[in-house]
C-alpha cells in the first residue's frame, strides 16, 4: 500500500498559483498564463484610465452632484448611503489593480537594477536580488551606504570608487524568516 505524502506547498508556491507576482531573484516570473495576462493588461488599462485628469474631473462631477442633492433628498441616510457604498465598492476594487500595476512595476525596476549591476565590471553582483533580504538585513545596508556618503561629502571633490564588497557587511544574508534580537 502507498502511502500519500503530506506535503503542504510553500507560500511562494501558493502565491504563484494564486497569480501573484513573482520574486525577482527567482525563475517564476517567466511562465505565462493567459488569465493573468489578461488581468494584467486590465489592471494597466483602467490604472492609467483611473489616474487621468478626465476620470478625476468625472469623479469630482459626480462627488458635487451627490453634494447638491442632499436637499432634494432631504440629506437623508440613503442619500448618504448612497456615496459612502459608490465609493468604498470603487476604492476595493481599485486597491487590488493599482496593487497589480505597483507590484508589476516594482519587479522591473528590480530586474533592470539587477541587470545593471550584473552588467557593470565594478559594481557587486551582492546586490543582485537583496529585495528578499530581511529588514535588519536592509537596514545594515542602508548604513553602509550612509557612511560612504559621509566619506563623499569628507572627501570633497575627489572621486573614489566603492562596493558593498568592502567591510562592515555581513557574508551571508539572513533569510526573511531569521529572527533578529534586539
Amino acid at each position: 500500500m502507498k502511502q500519500r505524502s503530506h506535503h503542504r506547498p510553500s507560500l511562494r508556491h501558493i502565491g504563484h498559483a494564486l497569480g501573484s507576482m513573482p520574486s525577482t531573484n527567482s525563475l517564476t516570473h517567466v511562465s505565462h498564463s493567459a488569465v493573468l495576462s489578461a488581468f494584467d493588461r486590465f489592471a494597466s488599462v483602467v490604472t492609467r484610465w483611473a489616474g487621468s485628469p478626465v476620470v478625476f474631473s468625472m469623479a469630482l462631477a459626480m462627488v458635487l452632484t451627490w453634494a447638491i442633492s442632499g436637499p432634494l433628498f432631504g440629506f437623508s441616510e440613503t442619500w448618504q448611503l448612497v456615496i459612502n457604498t459608490g465609493t468604498t465598492i470603487v476604492t476595493f476594487l481599485m486597491v487590488f489593480l493599482i496593487q497589480q500595476s505597483q507590484n508589476k512595476d516594482s519587479v522591473a525596476i528590480h530586474l533592470k537594477l539587477n541587470e545593471l549591476l550584473a552588467a557593470h565590471r565594478e559594481a557587486s553582483n551582492r546586490m543582485i536580488g537583496i529585495e528578499s533580504m530581511c529588514e535588519q538585513d536592509l537596514r545594515e545596508l542602508a548604513e553602509f551606504y550612509a557612511g560612504l556618503a559621509e566619506r563623499a561629502k569628507a572627501s570633497g571633490p575627489n572621486k573614489e570608487a566603492h562596493s558593498i564588497d568592502e567591510e562592515g557587511m555581513p557574508a551571508e544574508p539572513r533569510s526573511k524568516g531569521h529572527a533578529t534580537t534586539v
